[in-house]
């Protein structure tokens, strides 16, 4: 299975959970806080000219709301399943950002998670994670 490296962040959609108060529903109408869902950047041609991955040099594939990516944490190999939700995250705001833990790098945000998926690989108080995200 393909996979592209980067960085996962979390975001707060949908109605209240953990820290979140209650907020729109994301580009797909379906964004829960409090479901494993997530932000892709290239969910559509209108979210992709938002997002530009590509002026961070990072290239991902064109994936629809509901499809389901898996998205492994480097520093501790935990791995969750989540389906689109939303557009993002904004890319382009970060080109060059970089997440570490010990020698596990990730450069670019390249997904972000809603705090309930973000939880089951990772403490919120992180904030960004070096991550890998399975694309096929």
């Amino acid at each position: 299975m393909a996979a592209v490296t980067g960085e996962v962040s979390w975001f707060c959609c949908g109605s209240a959970w953990g820290p979140c108060a209650s907020t729109g529903r994301g580009a797909c109408g379906t964004c829960t806080s409090g479901n494993y869902q997530h932000a892709w950047p290239n969910a559509s041609a209108a979210c992709l000219a938002i997002t530009r991955p590509d002026t961070c040099g990072t290239s991902l594939s064109r994936r629809t709301c509901g499809f389901v990516h898996y998205t492994t944490n480097l520093c501790n190999g935990a791995r969750v399943g989540t389906s689109i939700a939303d557009c993002g995250p904004q890319t382009d705001l970060f080109c060059g950002e970089r997440a570490c833990c010990g020698s596990s790098c990730g450069t670019n945000r390249i997904i972000d998670l809603t705090p309930a998926a973000y939880s089951a690989i990772a403490s919120l108080s992180t904030g960004l994670r070096p991550c890998s995200v399975d694309v096929v």
